[in-house]
């Protein structure tokens, strides 16, 4: 691959969701043609929504089928080594225009026993928030199953549950276990585990179009919830030009780049890196050629690009498996 690598973008994969908007069109230039678009899956392997390569040489490829042909070159030696061919992170940006189902994901034990699949350990990123926006993660106080069982009966569960005011640019990181939600007027880049494992706890008994309700999976979520009061709020430094780490947990580590000029950067090879453009526009010199970002972008580095220069005026979240 040596001869063609280069920085991989991807179709995004979009999808309708009862709760979301027209916020990824409008603030992150998404080509959606619904007014309830709320996810746009930017890099995915999971089964049935694998992203295609929408650049370059190798652009209509899946992104599958380029692991399986250059697996130490597209993941990183490390990578590789630990997860085979498998792809370990999804990467999305959601637009919530209103309250998403109060939720909670399993851990890896419960995931693999249950569903042959990762857990979901994820961050959020706030790119937008309205005023008051606010989402829910975890506990106000420690609590048990029975308190939680007897709130979620009586339908008074946000009472037991920690809502948080969300604003721009704040982080938060979500272990396996947290229940949340997303709150209405907000529009978050997500990073996560690959897995589509959720288990719905309560949806405010709305009804889709056809005035149908959407499916709980309370049994399921019993054994799989943390009912101890957790910190996810993460406070990050902001240092201009440098990769500051946000989140660093086994699964990822997350960094955020205030760019503003020029930033040389040299990886070693055992892991891709992904650059998630979260404000303004920036480009990426590698190899004689430049390639451009603006807001919204994603963009995978193969982990055979070692060295490349970053250059412009952006906020972008740097991700990479430690």
């Amino acid at each position: 691959m040596s001869s063609k690598v280069y920085p991989l973008q991807f179709d995004a994969i979009l999808k309708e969701r009862i709760w979301g908007g027209e916020k990824l069109k409008t603030i992150l230039n998404k080509p959606i043609t619904s007014k309830i678009t709320g996810e746009s899956w930017e890099l995915s392997t999971v089964d049935g929504d694998v992203s295609v390569v929408a650049n370059g040489a190798y652009k209509g490829k899946p992104l599958t089928e380029l692991i399986n042909e250059f697996p130490n070159e597209i993941l990183g030696t490390a990578v590789y080594k630990r997860f085979g061919n498998q792809f370990p992170l999804l990467f999305k940006y959601l637009d919530a225009r209103e309250d998403l189902s109060i939720q909670v994901h399993p851990n890896d034990e419960l995931a693999k026993a249950r569903h042959n699949s990762f857990g979901k350990t994820e961050m959020w990123y706030v790119m937008q928030a309205d005023a008051d926006a606010r989402i829910i993660v975890g506990f106000k106080e420690d609590s048990s199953s029975e308190e939680y069982m007897e709130n979620l009966n009586n339908k008074t569960l946000t009472n037991i549950l920690d809502g948080i005011k969300a604003k721009p640019g704040d982080v938060f990181f979500l272990e396996t276990g947290t229940v949340h939600a997303i709150g209405a007027g907000l529009v978050i880049a997500e990073i996560q585990q690959t897995s589509d494992i959720t288990y719905r706890l309560y949806d405010f008994d709305r009804k889709d179009a056809q005035g149908n309700t959407r499916e709980l999976h309370v049994d399921l979520a019993l054994d799989a919830i943390n009912y101890k009061k957790v910190d996810t709020y993460k406070e990050y430094n902001k240092e201009v030009n440098k990769s500051n780490t946000v989140v660093d947990c086994p699964y990822f580590t997350t960094n955020f780049i205030p760019l503003e000029g020029e930033k040389a950067v040299a990886n070693s090879g055992s892991s891709f890196v992904v650059y998630m453009c979260i404000e303004g526009s920036f480009e990426l010199e590698y190899d004689g050629e430049t390639h451009k970002y603006i807001k919204g972008d994603t963009v995978l580095i193969p982990a055979a690009m070692k060295n490349y220069d970053l250059k412009g005026n952006a906020s972008v979240l740097e991700i990479y498996i430690s």
